[in-house]
């Protein structure tokens, strides 16, 4: 039996918006990790890029189960020597709501070229309104 290789002219993208308010971080960028990979569809191939383009709305309204708001640690290095820097959950919530579901899924693809193209096809907005009418995205429910 051959592998069905889907051509990239044949690729079918749709755009879907994704509502982030209530939703537990961790369960909701795992669902939108999977939707850009294209895990969903039949002609899915894990060299290929076949995913969907996603909107998220109200990023600042997702939520952490249990003390994860105040215990999970965000660290980053400057380049420097002693220059490890740290951030709670809480406060790139409150300073960027948009950063910590990206990072969330950033962290779910892969760390190459396919990954940060599929991360690009990731849209989030704080509040209710997104500027990507034209392509009428279909609501998700997840």
């Amino acid at each position: 039996m051959k592998t069905y290789h889907t051509p990239v002219k044949e690729i079918e993208r749709k755009w879907f918006v994704v509502d982030a308010e209530d939703k537990v971080l961790g369960r909701l960028a795992s669902e939108i990790a999977t939707r850009l990979r294209g895990k969903h569809k039949p002609n899915f191939s894990t060299h290929m890029d076949v995913g969907d383009f996603i909107v998220v709305v109200n990023a600042e309204k997702v939520k952490l189960t249990g003390n994860k708001l105040d215990d999970k640690i965000y660290y980053r290095h400057t380049g420097y020597i002693g220059g490890i820097k740290e951030r709670s959950a809480r406060e790139i919530l409150e300073k960027k709501p948009t950063e910590l579901l990206k990072m969330a899924v950033k962290g779910m693809l892969s760390k190459n070229t396919l990954g940060r193209n599929q991360l690009k096809k990731l849209k989030i907005y704080t509040g209710s309104e997104h500027p990507h009418a034209a392509q009428q995205p279909v609501m998700l429910e997840l």
